[in-house]
């Protein structure tokens, strides 16, 4: 394998109106980006818009079909998942990233053996593998590596096989790789996928001080926030073009703004529609008159009337067919309905904990008006608790008891492959309205989830982040007294996170919350904390209001929907 030096300052990536097409679907079209030495950039968007298509073609793993891409400079890429070659450890990992700077040493060394051996052009050879070595800090390569290893949680053996390691193990071992090699370029899809709070921590430091350009996705909020300080939106405009945005606050603004205008711009051309579908029934209407005439009409009048109505119905038609045509309809935005919170719901835990997982004891209290936010360490417990509140594990001590209808969105979206989305929403409706969990029925169009597009597709066809918001939208549509959380933010974009998270704020549904995402947990601050530790021990403790109630009734409602 050839090994790529860093070019440093000279470092640069630049797209040239590239395009990628995949199967018959246009994934991206006319992107123009540079990326140089000192570049923040995040690429953001709904769920299926290309973000990592893109990253992949500045990385140089797929050709665009149209446009030109160039590259000079080292490149480190760390995707989603990660198939490790036969036998490769952590050790062979580790020496392929920082590859320049082992070969660098080794030039040195070369070179100073030449020089003493009396070699007259060593000393140029030796100056330059020095400079280079001094460059790339060479001699600390390792240990960046290990520093990053064990702050990130990784595995350190060199030895271990790759093969025999989890997803997220392999994964943090090739992210340490990287931020602790020196490459021009680091482009990083979803980097904190897999961390705990630490090792996000740990990351964000690193990113903040890297001296070469970054291209990111992430869903992790915060770390667009502190890193970030340029967006690309790569969600429909009303243009179809991308639009840029300088730092985590102007794209929310502007994102909402330029929503806002392409609605606006929808509604006005609405009503033109409307009033040329008017005007074209109208002369329709004196067309149809005009070929029935009052007795006695002069015949050539009376065709002369009649050409000058088609060609106002031609006219009228016309127009209309080009007005159709002037701007698409814009994005639905996520419609949180108002949840019903019935007067007796309630989730009482007391004591619990399960084997293993989560040693507990811990004690919950919610009902409706809950707002209760479970957090902990990646392993502490927090998905083994939400089980246990909702019913999906029964702990091994302690008791639950359940009153009134619980909605429970689980961290993994598990749906049935075969079934078209809109089916399984609608059947799902059905079954709601059957059993009287079900007061009025929400079209799944009118919760700005899935796009008509997806609708229609089968639910294996969908992208896993069109998954969730398929489930979530399952778990709204009951009439619900408490709603259970686990991870929600997960695999949805930022622009759906923000409306999830002021609808979460507005709703009067009590909730239970489990979540790492540092941003959501920033923006409820102030509600009720459940701490669960490292080594799974309730650290604090929160009770939500519960009202009396009969505790002989139970529904789960959605439970498992």
């Amino acid at each position: 394998m050839t090994t790529v030096f860093p070019a440093h300052s000279r470092a640069t990536i630049t797209l040239t109106d590239v395009g990628v097409v995949l199967g018959d679907k246009t994934v991206l079209s006319g992107i123009n980006l540079s990326v140089s030495p000192g570049s923040r950039i995040a690429l953001v968007g709904e769920n299926g818009r290309g973000k990592t298509t893109l990253l992949r073609v500045l990385a140089g793993d797929l050709a665009p079909d149209t446009g030109t891409v160039s590259r000079h400079g080292s490149i480190g890429l760390s995707e989603q998942e990660m198939h490790p070659d036969d036998g490769q450890t952590v050790g062979d990992l580790v020496s392929q990233i920082i590859a320049p700077s082992i070969t660098a040493l080794a030039d040195l060394d070369r070179a100073g053996d030449a020089m003493a051996g009396g070699d007259p052009s060593a000393f140029e050879a030796y100056e330059r593998a020095l400079e280079r070595a001094e460059l790339l800090d060479a001699w600390g390569a390792e240990r960046r590596v290990d520093v990053a290893l064990a702050a990130l949680g990784a595995e350190t053996d060199r030895n271990r096989a790759l093969a025999t390691m989890s997803v997220g193990q392999r994964y943090r071992v090739r992210l340490a790789c990287l931020v602790g090699g020196d490459s021009d370029f680091l482009i990083l899809d979803e980097p904190t996928n897999h961390l705990d709070r630490s090792g996000i921590d740990f990351l964000t430091e690193k990113l903040k001080s890297w001296r070469g350009g970054i291209v990111l996705v992430s869903h992790d909020r915060a770390l667009l926030a502190d890193v970030a300080t340029s967006f690309v939106d790569l969600d429909p405009t009303s243009d179809g073009k991308p639009r840029v945005f300088g730092g985590y606050d102007e794209y929310r603004l502007g994102h909402r703004a330029e929503l806002a205008r392409w609605e606006q711009e929808y509604a006005v051309q609405e009503v033109e529609r409307e009033r040329l579908e008017n005007d074209l029934a109208t002369a329709q209407g004196r067309l149809v008159d005009n070929w029935r005439p009052v007795k006695g009409t002069d015949k050539h009048m009376r065709a002369t009337r009649a050409s000058s109505a088609v060609t106002a119905v031609k006219r009228r038609q016309a127009l209309l067919e080009a007005h159709e045509l002037s701007i698409p309809e814009p994005p639905v935005p996520l419609g949180f309905p108002r949840l019903r919170s019935p007067r007796i719901v309630r989730i009482s835990a007391q004591g619990v904990s399960d084997a293993g997982r989560l040693n507990g004891p811990a004690s919950v209290e919610a009902a409706r008006g809950t707002r209760l936010l479970v957090t902990g360490t990646n392993g502490s417990g927090k998905s083994t608790l939400v089980s246990v509140l909702v019913g999906h594990l029964d702990p091994s001590t302690g008791s639950v008891s359940r009153v009134g209808r619980i909605g429970f969105l689980p961290q993994e979206t598990r749906l049935p492959a075969g079934r078209r989305a809109a089916d399984l929403y609608d059947s799902n409706l059905a079954s709601l309205e059957s059993t009287g969990k079900l007061k009025s029925a929400i079209p799944l169009r009118g919760l700005g989830l899935l796009s008509p597009g997806e609708e229609s597709k089968r639910v294996g066809h969908l992208s896993v982040g069109q998954q969730r918001r398929l489930h979530l939208a399952l778990i709204l549509s009951a009439d619900l007294g408490i709603l259970v959380l686990d991870e929600p933010t997960n695999h949805l974009s930022i622009a759906l996170v923000d409306e999830l998270t002021e609808a979460l704020l507005d709703t009067p549904t009590g909730l239970v919350l489990s979540s790492h995402d540092r941003k959501l947990i920033r923006d409820v601050a102030g509600w009720d904390t459940l701490d669960i530790g490292a080594d799974n021990s309730v650290e604090a403790g929160a009770m939500g209001s519960a009202p009396g109630g009969d505790m002989h009734s139970t529904d789960l409602g959605t439970r498992g929907t």
